[in-house]
């Protein structure tokens, strides 16, 4: 079982979906080192969570003071979860949870964070196909991430990755940190001034 580890509602359960529907929430253990990573950026910040799952990510810097999210899931059964969670967790008035695929490109999201940018943007694709086929999503989403202007000046990019997918820093986006957890990398961006 899934739990918010800090913040106002830690503890709190997180509702999750069938492994038939082979989504691998990010472990307790990588979330909390994230976290311990971004402590003095999320107060106050406008949280955007990409291929959220069941939202844990966003759900947990919520949790932790973060001032609104936005999550983005492509799977509706998935997207219903994350709207289940937000109303478990009272997260109603901070929260929007959107259905859309991420490759489609992510200018729109502007208007989700009232054209001020996002602070934090959180990114895990799915590693692999149900078919168990390595998938590679993470450099063509920092790139759509890069070109669609949506990071606010200052903002931090973390993106969730297989180690055996090859990630570098695109054209407008500065790579900081790096950090290795078992068979992922989390690595953390920038945007360019």
């Amino acid at each position: 079982m899934m739990r918010i580890i800090a913040g106002t509602r830690g503890g709190r359960k997180i509702y999750s979906v069938p492994k038939r529907k082979f989504v691998k929430p990010i472990s307790a253990r990588i979330r909390q080192s994230m976290f311990d990573i971004l402590r003095p950026y999320v107060t106050g910040s406008v949280f955007l969570d990409l291929y959220a799952g069941v939202g844990t990510v966003g759900l947990e810097a919520l949790s932790r003071g973060a001032a609104k999210a936005v999550f983005i899931e492509k799977d509706g059964f998935c997207l219903k979860t994350i709207e289940r969670n937000i109303a478990a967790l009272d997260f109603t008035e901070q929260a929007k949870a959107l259905k859309a695929d991420v490759l489609s490109g992510l200018k729109w999201l502007e208007h989700f964070s009232d054209y001020k940018g996002y602070d934090i943007i959180f990114m895990g694709p799915p590693y692999r196909t149900e078919e168990n086929l390595p998938l590679s999503y993470s450099m063509r989403t920092l790139e759509l991430l890069a070109a669609s202007g949506i990071a606010c000046p200052g903002a931090i990019i973390a993106a969730q990755h297989h180690n055996k997918e090859e990630v570098s820093a695109p054209a407008g986006l500065d790579l900081f940190r790096r950090e290795k957890y078992g068979d992922s990398f989390v690595d953390f961006f920038r945007p360019k001034p």
